[in-house]
């Protein structure tokens, strides 16, 4: 039996053909491009990103593969506007982009954003729907006109898929869903100012959207999911199901999530409360800058990402005193402490500081990151790493010795296709074998060593990031 799972994200999109053991059978890839219209806008083509999965689908089918089952996942947050039919009636905007991030203090300071929070546990931030929604309210009304649907992405390519308007609990959560899932939230609408456009949300359907395959790429027979979005879906494809059990994804962002059956909303707004499952949550803490961060070092410095176990092996631990605050998202920091004015900072540099020292303490201070977000989501079993990062040995060694903890390598390739699979068969009534499907590849160990040096280094990084913020 063929399994297609469809996995588009921010910068590629892929499909990869599995058997029903969870064996990768073929893959293919298509990168997909970010708009900047403006400063601090970020956009995407969903005529173009729809070519782009139309051509990955057809790479991976193209020797006869039928698949029976097809799973769709991706990036999270942003905002598509579609019609009836799924069409675009402008271009995407992305959960990068930073032109909502006045609204997002002025519900800050006047109280707004708390109370979101107090009602599911979700901050909200300038990428999130509900303060695009709100920007494009006040300054681009006819778009909402015309379009019927507020969408997420992966819903998109489900909708051109199957003509089916709908979502999933993990999506609908953020920021409009109600803890429970399967609906959205009343007062949620309201504190926003949204309440006259509650018809653009699209309809959710648990624990998944299923509907037939309406395109010429498939089977008819085939049948068709949507979700859960991409952080989730990594979680699923790592086999994350245990609570206090975490994930850890090395990608553009530093997605650090932790199943949990309890929902916290008291304190300040901080993170995600994604919907997992009746009583069940991921608290998701994903900082804004991952793999994003190194690869702008890299590109600064001319070196590669394929070339960074020997970068690392060339600094020694501490990269020589440099240490760095990896905040370099335009739309400033999400998580563990939602702050639109955090920037990144080297500190420690000299003449004597080598490119590689640079590269290594961007390395420790995204492992900083992630350890302070996993503490505040409430980290205390295992943790499964997945992403581009996790190729990196030598970086798996330093986060798993600031982390304190053995890191459990995801089955690969593409987790998160493999996740959304999972979901679809459970779905649709399949038992599969998850322990099979999900076994880690490989374990990486804290280094002794390491962990007592790093864990004086998390102190010196913390005391940073709090004067940082003093500053700003």
């Amino acid at each position: 039996m063929d399994l297609l799972g469809i996995d588009v994200g921010t910068s590629i999109a892929k499909a990869v053909l599995f058997d029903d053991s969870g064996q990768v059978v073929r893959s293919a890839s298509r990168p997909i491009t970010l708009l900047h219209p403006e400063h601090g806008h970020v956009e995407q083509d969903v005529d173009e990103l729809m070519r782009e999965v139309r051509s990955a689908v057809s790479e991976v089918t193209a020797g006869g593969a039928r698949p029976s089952l097809v799973a769709i996942t991706g990036q999270g947050d942003g905002c598509w506007l579609v019609d009836d039919r799924g069409q675009p009636v402008r271009t995407a905007i992305s959960w990068m982009d930073a032109r909502s991030a006045g609204i997002v203090d002025d519900w800050s300071q006047d109280g707004t954003a708390a109370k979101i929070y107090s009602v599911n546990g979700n901050a909200v931030f300038s990428g999130s729907m509900a303060p695009v929604l709100a920007w494009l309210d006040r300054h681009e009304p006819r778009s909402l006109d015309l379009a019927a649907t507020a969408a997420h992405c992966k819903d998109v390519v489900f909708q051109q898929f199957t003509g089916l308007r709908a979502t999933d609990d993990s999506d609908a959560s953020l920021p409009f869903g109600v803890p429970e899932g399967g609906t959205y939230s009343a007062d949620v609408l309201r504190l926003t100012g949204l309440a006259h456009r509650a018809d653009l949300l699209a309809p959710v359907v648990a624990p998944l959207p299923i509907a037939p395959n309406r395109t010429d790429l498939l089977p008819a027979s085939a049948v068709v999911t949507s979700g859960p979005f991409d952080l989730p879906a990594c979680a699923v494809g790592g086999g994350v199901d245990r609570p206090g059990d975490g994930l850890l994804i090395i990608g553009t962002t530093l997605g650090c999530q932790v199943l949990t059956e309890r929902l916290d909303t008291s304190g300040a707004p901080s993170g995600m409360h994604v919907t997992s499952g009746p009583g069940r949550w991921m608290r998701v803490m994903a900082a804004m800058s991952g793999c994003s961060a190194l690869d702008w070092v890299l590109d600064l410095t001319g070196m590669r990402h394929e070339s960074l176990d020997a970068i690392l092996g060339t600094s020694s631990p501490g990269a020589s005193g440099v240490e760095v605050l990896p905040h370099l998202a335009p739309s400033g920091e999400r998580a563990p402490v939602l702050d639109q004015k955090a920037s990144g900072q080297f500190t420690g540099v000299r003449l004597t500081t080598t490119p590689a020292d640079l590269v290594r303490a961007t390395c420790e201070g995204l492992a900083y990151t992630a350890r302070e977000c996993f503490e505040a989501a409430g980290l205390t079993g295992r943790v499964v790493v997945c992403g581009g990062g996790a190729r990196s040995r030598a970086w798996l060694e330093i986060f798993a010795s600031v982390l304190g903890r053995p890191l459990h390598v995801a089955r690969s390739p593409e987790v998160g296709a493999r996740g959304a699979v999972l979901a679809a068969l459970r779905a649709t009534g399949a038992d599969p074998d998850t322990a099979a499907w999900t076994r880690p590849e490989s374990v990486v160990e804290p280094v002794p060593a390491l962990v007592r040096r790093y864990e004086d280094g998390y102190l010196r990084f913390l005391r940073h990031r709090d004067a940082a913020r003093l500053m700003a």
